[in-house]
């Protein structure tokens, strides 16, 4: 299995869930009173752990391709069936609410609550995810604009279909990046620094994602703006000395393969 979560969940409807979540952000109410703002998410959540029952914490899942294993941990998880993301930050930022469809995505469950106890009222907010791993795995592929003769293409593409396949589209772009590094590259990192020149001639060193020389490859999940990206990687190009780069957006339902020149 590409995705083994290591506790069997149970999905339930968004006012079961609704019920769950008052039992819980009563004593997360109660904890942030008596204890304050300024402790660690751990100490929160694991004195949450104290007062009630049927609490996971740092439940782990496995995300698996070939040789490849990623361990991740979901904060909180109640009864099987709520997740519970507990964040110590300024505020609710969007990268908490896509981790926190991740891991609803990767647990199969339905709903979900981001709690954040460092300001002086706890801030919570609800993330719902009506979508499974199983419908993100039938997406359909574009690859009309897709070099197929250059050098890394077939690598890449192959790769990251399979890659997709296993786990769906709808997961952080960080953990398919990792992933590919390992199928192209194995233990030897493809992260190299590429010289960038202006007018005055060397400027410095950018990193990028090499999967042959002087090929780079570009992963994203663009709903809109993909020319406006393109004309953005092409400037990218005219200043080092790439030669292509290999780019795929990835959205839920379609995957674009382009080679950029």
């Amino acid at each position: 299995m590409p995705v083994v979560p290591s506790i069997k969940t149970t999905r339930i409807s968004q006012h079961e869930f609704k019920d769950l979540s008052y039992g819980v952000m009563q004593h997360v109410f109660e904890i942030h009173n008596e204890f304050g703002r300024l402790f660690d998410e751990k100490i929160y959540k694991r004195e949450l752990a104290a007062r009630m029952h049927d609490v996971e914490l740092e439940v782990l899942v496995e995300l698996i391709h070939g040789s490849f294993v990623k361990r991740l941990f979901a904060d909180v998880i109640v009864s099987g069936s709520g997740l519970f993301e507990f964040k110590v930050a300024d505020t609710i930022h969007p990268k908490h609410r896509s981790q926190a469809m991740q891991y609803l995505l990767l647990f199969d469950l339905s709903h979900a609550k981001i709690v954040n106890t460092q300001p002086d009222q706890v801030q919570h907010e609800f993330v719902n995810c009506h979508q499974r791993l199983a419908d993100l795995r039938q997406f359909k592929i574009d690859s009309n604009h897709f070099d197929f003769s250059a050098p890394g293409a077939h690598e890449f593409y192959a790769h990251l279909v399979l890659l997709l396949r296993d786990w769906g589209t709808g997961l952080c772009l960080s953990l398919y990046e990792q992933a590919l590094q390992h199928c192209l590259h194995g233990e030897e990192s493809g992260n190299q620094l590429v010289s960038v020149t202006g007018r005055e001639g060397h400027l410095g060193e950018q990193p990028m994602e090499i999967v042959a020389p002087s090929i780079a490859f570009k992963l994203t999940a663009l709903s809109k703006g993909e020319e406006s990206y393109q004309t953005h990687a092409k400037r990218l190009l005219n200043h080092t000395s790439l030669k292509a780069i290999h780019w795929a957006n990835i959205k839920n339902e379609l995957v674009t393969f382009k080679t950029i020149r």
